[in-house]
């Protein structure tokens, strides 16, 4: 594998990112950041609680709205913590699915030559279809922030949409398709992953009945730098 961090960076942050001040969340998708003595609102596409992430005066990286005419100008992308950085950004994970699948450094989706994004299923829209010699794989995708001693944890808040996906990727795999779900762990202080069952224990029940029932659950830990995203190993469960 190639030591040096910044060539295995699959996706990139755009020209124009810069480092702020974290001030205040408020309601979920806006954050209140400080850079250079100004005070201004940042886009957070994260619906999750990000625990233990967001403190006041954290260090935090923010990347430019690819439209000039968005209200906002900018969109919550790192948090750092204890001297790492963490990935908070929601659509990171299907993009580094997708790039990874290009690069061909996934095993999991060799094998397959078409990759659809947010394709529907019944009354779902999951992250990617993939199809090809293999046949038809689904793909719901994650990213996961929590980290409590060294294990990593998904969700961070209580997640009826994630639920959802859960339950529509075991009727899936009963059916004979192939199904799995892509957990993008942002943050190098993992060293395995598990279903935050103190967190949503619906939701934990749902993982695990995911997998005796075939659907596969593939954690990857991501490379994480204020350069860009990477992909990592894959944790144990």
């Amino acid at each position: 594998m190639n030591n040096d961090p910044s060539e295995r960076v699959l996706l990139r942050f755009p020209e124009g990112s810069r480092l702020a001040r974290f001030c205040l969340r408020e309601k979920r998708f806006l954050v209140k950041v400080e850079a250079e003595g100004e005070e201004f609102w940042v886009h957070c596409n994260n619906s999750g609680s990000m625990l233990g992430l967001l403190r006041p005066s954290t260090t935090v990286m923010i990347s430019p709205a690819p439209r000039q005419d968005r209200r906002l100008a900018y969109t919550l992308e790192l948090v750092q913590q204890n001297s790492i950085w963490v990935g908070v950004n929601t659509l990171v994970p299907n993009r580094i699915l997708n790039l990874a699948w290009k690069a061909a450094i996934l095993p999991e989706v060799s094998g397959y030559d078409h990759f659809r994004k947010e394709a529907r299923s019944g009354q779902s829209r999951l992250d990617a279809m993939l199809t090809g010699p293999r046949g038809t794989l689904w793909v719901e995708a994650k990213n996961v922030t929590l980290v409590e001693d060294s294990v990593a944890y998904f969700p961070d808040a209580v997640t009826t949409r994630g639920q959802k996906h859960l339950r529509e990727l075991i009727h899936m795999a009963q059916r004979g398709t192939r199904a799995a779900c892509f957990y993008l762990v942002q943050r190098a202080d993992a060293r395995c992953f598990g279903p935050a069952d103190f967190v949503d224990p619906e939701f934990a029940a749902l993982f695990w009945e995911a997998i005796k029932e075939g659907v596969e659950m593939w954690p990857y830990q991501a490379l994480v730098s204020p350069e860009g995203i990477g992909l990592g190993p894959r944790l144990p469960l």
